[in-house]
């Protein structure tokens, strides 16, 4: 591990010895005490029209996170922040001066005016609690902000709009980094984020990319969820590789349960994460929240049998036929996982059943690829000419 990257093969996790949560399925509460509560208990929604239009056998079902669920981050965030509290790290009178910080790693101490003159954050109040992230969506500071923690979030420029404005709603505090700006970079969300913990009295690195507990939650719930929506029948399950807890943790599970289900990575071009490592040509990636220069710990590639590889055209056109066509709001990332879910589920014979993950919704992009002209811009979709008017 160079600076907290994991680079090259690595031992994953034993994810059987961990401590567990695991909920009972069978039903759901009528109420809940707090939002944390309503964590998983996804739908599974089988599709109709998109397989049978792209000639498909099998049957497709998409199993759908939506609102503040997205990416079903928040499970995998209380399973950090619990095992911070069982361990100690928030308890007795430290509890409102703990950092709760959710990015990668670096051991580089941070200089104060650095921060200063070029993140805009002044520190010298000191910050009762707080959380440093790289998390690209809502739901970790839906988490921190219910359990009465500070929040700072790290994110790049290309973040949408939305995703600020909401975080910023939820009361947290916004840091910008150059989008262009490699993960070693000291400019990198992950390397300012770090950095940040380091000069914050006690900070508490969560660190979703390295933490256990992030593929242990998909391992506990996700992967859970599927297997009993599914009387633990599945033939293929298709999802994106972001941070990679959710394909780790679900495919470690699915494999115990159904050895025979095919496990497909969907991974960006400009992303290195896919095998084998010809297929990972550079470019730049458009879609949010998938795909990442560096490989997490949190990824086990031995248990992913297959890998898509996707472009941004396709997949936000993807995304923008899952609207329509399915009447499904999601966001871009899960338009790439449709996309390779497509390819993959060619091999499927009629009666087989592949899941793929749609990680997130329509909320954080209305400014994005939904629109028309955002998309005409890049060159995704042609101008539209008014002959036919």
């Amino acid at each position: 591990m160079a600076n907290g990257i994991c680079i090259g093969s690595q031992e994953f996790f034993n994810l059987k010895e961990m401590r567990h949560i695991v909920k009972n399925l069978d039903k759901n509460s009528k109420t809940y005490d707090h939002i944390l509560d309503a964590i998983g208990k996804t739908p599974m929604v089988k599709l109709s029209k998109i397989p049978k239009d792209e000639g498909l056998k099998c049957d497709m079902c998409d199993k759908v996170y939506s609102g503040a669920q997205s990416k079903d981050l928040q499970l995998s965030k209380f399973h950090l922040l619990r095992n911070c509290s069982i361990s100690g790290i928030f308890s007795g009178d430290n509890a409102r001066r703990r950092l709760a910080h959710l990015s990668g790693s670096t051991e580089e101490p941070l200089d104060k005016f650095t921060v200063k003159k070029f993140y805009k954050v002044d520190l010298s109040d000191n910050p009762t609690l707080g959380c440093v992230s790289r998390i690209l969506d809502i739901a970790p500071y839906v988490v921190v902000v219910k359990t009465g923690y500070r929040c700072i979030i790290v994110l790049p420029e290309k973040m949408s709009d939305e995703k600020v404005n909401t975080l910023r709603a939820l009361g947290a505090e916004i840091i910008r980094t150059p989008t262009e700006a490699a993960s070693e970079s000291p400019d990198s969300n992950i390397m300012v984020a770090r950095r940040l913990s380091n000069e914050i009295p006690d900070a508490v690195l969560l660190d979703q990319y390295n933490n256990v507990c992030n593929p242990l939650a998909h391992y506990d719930g996700t992967a859970e969820e599927i297997l009993w929506s599914l009387e633990n029948d599945v033939d293929m399950v298709v999802i994106g590789a972001g941070t990679c807890g959710t394909i780790s943790g679900v495919a470690h599970k699915i494999k115990e349960k159904c050895p025979k289900c095919v496990v497909v990575g969907v991974d960006p071009y400009g992303s290195i994460l896919a095998q084998p490592e010809e297929l990972n040509e550079s470019d730049v990636m458009v879609v949010e929240g998938i795909g990442y220069d560096f490989l997490p710990k949190a990824l086990d590639r031995t248990v992913i049998d297959k890998w898509v590889k996707t472009e941004d055209k396709t997949s936000l056109n993807m995304a923008r036929r899952l609207i329509k066509e399915e009447g499904l709001l999601c966001g871009g990332s899960s338009g790439s996982a449709m996309w390779g879910a497509i390819q993959a589920a060619k091999s499927l014979k009629a009666g087989q059943r592949c899941v793929v993950l749609l990680p997130d919704n329509i909320r954080n992009y209305m400014t994005k690829f939904i629109s028309d002209q955002w998309m005409e811009a890049r060159g995704f979709k042609p101008y539209d000419n008014n002959e036919k008017l």
